[in-house]
């Protein structure tokens, strides 16, 4: 056996009196460090994985609930979000801005739906006494009540009392 290659400890005897059980010393004088060595095989790497990733989500879960919850305490009133609004309101909206009417095609144009769809949307609200619809030639006015042209509106006839 040769001095220069690496004993397992359980084999050689310490002769040095070294505390350090991760050192042999050697006839010659050599002091081989022996390093602990871990096998790197799949199963290990998928555990370490697995383990990383529950106390990566862990931490995200936690720190999620603390942001909520202090959102919460500080905001007492509910939040409303434009952004939540029905197609319906969307319509009401668009036209508001422009006056209280608009052509129908307009209303295509400004939001991203079919024609199809605005058409039933308009037909609805129509139903329902939201808006009016008045035929211009092929096209077709959309107004909120109360903001119809004069000219299309009946004579009011006087009341009996």
């Amino acid at each position: 056996m040769s001095n220069h290659l690496p004993v397992p400890l359980a084999h050689v005897p310490s002769t040095s009196g070294s505390t350090n059980p991760a050192s042999v010393s050697v006839s010659d004088g050599t002091v081989f460090s022996t390093v602990l060595q871990l096998t790197w095989n799949p199963h290990f790497a998928a555990v370490v994985g697995i383990v990383a990733l529950a106390l990566l989500g862990g931490a995200l879960a936690a720190r999620n609930r603390l942001l909520e919850s202090s959102s919460i305490t500080s905001d007492s009133e509910p939040q409303q979000h434009e952004d939540f609004v029905t197609d319906r309101e969307r319509v009401r909206q668009l036209l508001s801005e422009n006056g209280g009417r608009m052509k129908q095609s307009k209303i295509v144009d400004s939001v991203d739906w079919s024609k199809a769809k605005v058409s039933r949307l308009l037909a609805e609200l129509e139903d329902d006494d939201q808006i009016t619809k008045l035929r211009l030639g092929r096209e077709n006015l959309v107004c909120l009540p109360g903001h119809e042209p004069t000219a299309s509106k009946s004579p009011e006839q006087p009341k009996n009392e």
